[in-house]
């Protein structure tokens, strides 16, 4: 199973950014992420074995995170990914402290991850044939009120929500 950890934005944000996905592929000559495959990632996990899925539902089940607002605020492209996206120019601390709670988890459970430094972002377009230089574009803001564990089938590439944790109100506590 090809699994990964992610927020997905509130249905007002999945339309704006699925607009901004198609500039971004129009003028970068790239293919746009759809709508519903729209998300950013926390962790990703890669293949994961059977045997190994309730070890990665267990550490996200033990985290406790915080609902958060983000504003997504700039747009860029990794040239080698060959991928157009949107961040946000001052990530929530919330946020940061989600993926950092989960990271800190999945690692105790035996999980490599990726061990750049989590940069924040929403990929919108893939396959760009121009790099896209980051730059300012109006704000797009989200409510994020869960995390989820997904499954990235293997030759469909369709996205499956295989569980949901809500995040914390300020306030509350689970």
């Amino acid at each position: 199973m090809r699994l990964f950890f992610a927020v997905w934005p509130d249905e007002p944000a999945a339309r704006a950014l699925e607009v901004l996905a198609a500039a971004l592929a129009d003028v970068a000559g790239g293919k746009p992420v759809p709508r519903e495959k729209i998300h950013l990632t926390l962790a990703f996990l890669g293949e994961v074995g059977e045997e190994r899925l309730g070890l990665a539902l267990g550490a996200a089940a033990a985290v406790r995170g915080r609902a958060f607002r983000l504003q997504l605020d700039e747009v860029g492209s990794f040239g080698r990914a060959g991928v157009g996206w949107a961040g946000a120019s001052k990530p929530p601390a919330e946020l940061a402290t989600l993926q950092s709670a989960l990271a800190v988890a999945l690692g105790a459970g035996g999980f490599a991850l990726d061990e750049r430094p989590f940069a924040p972002h929403v990929t919108l377009a893939r396959r760009l044939a121009r790099p896209v230089p980051r730059a300012p574009t109006d704000a797009i803001a989200w409510s994020a009120r869960e995390m989820t564990l997904v499954l990235s089938e293997t030759g469909t590439g369709r996205y499956v929500v295989m569980e949901r944790w809500p995040l914390e109100a300020a306030g509350e506590t689970r």
